[in-house]
This record gives C-alpha cells, structure tokens and sequence, in this order.
C-alpha cells in the first residue's frame, strides 16, 4: 500500500486510515460531520496526493488532447483548467480529468487516484497516432508531486500569506499559477475544488512537501484550520451534485448520460475525437437514463445501489451516490433514472430496506451558500 509525504501527519494526529485507490488514507480525523462544517464555515486541509498527474508535452500535444477527451482543449490559454474526460471507445468514461495549460506545448493532466493507471495504459495506446512517446513528451509524474486541497471561506486570506509574491486571492474560478508557494518557488496553485466552499489545490515536489505543510499549519492557526478525511470530501462533494468516478461515472456510462454534455464537444474546432460519432448521435436521439440530483422527502438516507422506484412501485432506476447531508440535516443523492422521471420537481422513491421512501428530483447543488 502506498503512503503520501503526509502520511506521518495523518497518523500522528489520530486519523482513521484506511487503504483507498491502492493509498494508506486518512478517512476521518475529529468525524466526518464536525470535518464538513470546518470546510463550510472556516478553512481545512486535504491531502489529495494520491491523485495522478500526467504531462503531455510537444507540438502535438494539442491534437493529441483533442483527440482523447471530450471537451474543446484549442479553447485554453495559458494558465486555465478545463475539466473533461476520456471517452473509452465504447460509449463509457475510462475518467474524468483536469487539463491545465502550461503553454501551447505543455499540459498538465490530473487525473482519478483510482484510475491513474488505467489513464496511463489508455494514454499510451493513442500516443503512438500522434509521435509521443511514453516516459518523453507523455510522463507520469504521479509518484513524483505532494498535491494539498485548502478548502473553505477563509481558504484563500490563509494561502495568500504563504504567497508573498502573487495576489492569489484574486484568481479567477478554473485558473492556475505557478508561483512561490511558503517559499517553494514554481508550485501550481489552481483554483478548482471539489467542495463548492472556495479554496485552492496547491502541487509541489515531494521533497518540498514536508516544507508546505509546516508553512500551512503555522499560518492557519489563526484561522482554525483543521485535518479533512475523505469521508467529509465526499460529503462535501455530493452537496454540489458534483460526478465522483466509480459512483456517478465508469466505463459503462456516458457523458451524455450523466450530463456532461457541457463538457462534450461537437464542435469543427475540436475536430474528430474517440466516440464522437457515438455520443452526437446521443445527443440528438436521446439517451435511456439521465442522471439527475433527488433529495428524500421522507425521512431516510440514500445509499449507493439502492433501487429508485416510480411513485407506483416500478423500479426505474439506480442510486449512484447518496448519503444524509450534514448541511440540509436530510437524505440527498444522485441516480441514474429513466428519462421521463428526469425532470425537476418529478416525485420518485427511494427503495429502503424494502420500503418506498419519497423523494423528488431537484437540480443540484443542494446546499448553496
């Protein structure tokens, strides 16, 4: 089992571990609920090393992209993220990623934990189209980077103190630096999150990670920052109706299913790329299940493979991810459902241990500020 350079930390501050993505993880430290308002209400600290980051780099880095993800990479300038996924051939999501632009020959991938060398393996089959070639201008780097998520309201005033160099505070949604991070010089700071409560992942060397974390806990005394396990990350996650890969996404569903035709390109500019012909023809004939968001009406906690029921009894559908929202004190998820059941304000059921527990489609996020 893997360790992070934080793992120490983790267990010296009486963290439940568990293995998670193949990584001795901290599950919870103070409980999930008490870690999920911090988050909410102040600032806390990820650790989300055991992500995986690829870099693509050279000249056809760009249409190599183009070619292996949904969504339109020609539209990054340097300095932006985009997120997108990697269709597998089949109609199905081999992941979901970020794609950062470095410059116009050098992109930064990151990609599912669990998934990294599943994405290696897929990246490598494609690169040989294009002349990369793996471990040169394609280079897993994922063993290599320390990667800390600082999340929450009060987020940003802590990480501007640790960046004398940069207004960080300022950045825009969706965007990236490379700046000097507690005087780490050339870290990445991005401003994505998977919270919905503000805040920035920061990526250093790991031999620069023991220097990052003592930086950050110095100055985030003040403001109460505390440890965040991965059970409150998914917590705080579902809130926002955000797609967590295993659950919401896999290699049977595609994106048109799970609404992510935002993020799924037909343009001219993006070209040709795997499944294209496939999913267009999704979009426009329609697709046998959608995903949606449902919050329980009754009282009754959603879990992931329960069976989702018309009002009459008849299953439609499947939960995907679910769970009892520390911030509405009630059951909210999402599920794959039949697509006459999608539409907003549609009322379902929920089957609990037998029983139909109401529940009604609503469009996410469910917590909003």
């Amino acid at each position: 089992m893997k360790t992070t350079a934080f793992t120490p930390h983790h267990i010296a501050a009486g963290a439940k571990m568990a293995e998670f993505a193949g990584y001795h993880m901290p599950i919870e430290f103070s409980g999930i609920n008490d870690e999920h308002a911090t988050v909410r209400e102040k600032v806390g600290v990820f650790d989300v090393s055991h992500m995986g980051e690829i870099w693509v780099k050279g000249p056809k880095a760009l249409p190599f992209l183009q070619y292996v993800t949904s969504n339109d990479v020609s539209v990054l300038y340097d300095g932006k993220v985009q997120y997108s996924c990697f269709p597998n051939g089949r109609g199905g999501i081999v992941d979901d990623l970020l794609v950062y632009r470095i410059d116009a020959e050098t992109y930064l991938l990151v990609v599912n934990a669990a998934n990294t060398d599943k994405d290696w393996a897929f990246l490598c089959e494609h690169a040989p189209k294009f002349g990369l070639t793996p471990g040169k201008e394609l280079y897993n780097a994922s063993d290599e980077i320390a990667q800390l998520a600082v999340q929450g309201p009060l987020a940003m005033d802590l990480v501007q103190e640790l960046c004398p160099d940069r207004d960080v505070k300022s950045m825009e949604y969706y965007t990236f630096c490379k700046t000097t991070v507690a005087g780490i010089p050339n870290a990445i700071l991005s401003i994505t999150g998977y919270t919905g409560a503000g805040g920035c992942e920061i990526y250093v060397a790991n031999e620069d990670a023991e220097k990052l974390w003592n930086a950050l806990w110095a100055a985030g005394e003040k403001y109460g920052l505390k440890n965040i396990g991965l059970g409150a990350r998914d917590t705080l996650r579902l809130e926002m109706g955000f797609c967590l890969y295993g659950n919401d996404l896999d290699d049977t569903t595609s994106p048109i299913e799970a609404g992510l035709g935002w993020i799924t390109k037909f343009t001219e500019a993006k070209g040709d790329f795997i499944d294209r012909a496939l999913l267009e023809r999704q979009k426009s004939e329609g697709v046998q299940r959608k995903l949606v968001g449902f919050e329980m009406i009754e009282r009754g906690i959603p879990r992931h493979g329960y069976e989702v029921a018309a009002p009459n009894g008849d299953i439609i559908g499947t939960v995907t991810s679910g769970t009892q929202s520390p911030s509405l004190k009630k059951g909210v998820g999402l599920a794959y459902v039949k697509p006459e059941f999608s539409k907003a304000g549609t009322e379902i059921a929920i089957v609990i241990r037998g029983k139909l527990v109401k529940a009604q489609v609503v469009r996410p996020p469910f917590y909003k500020k």
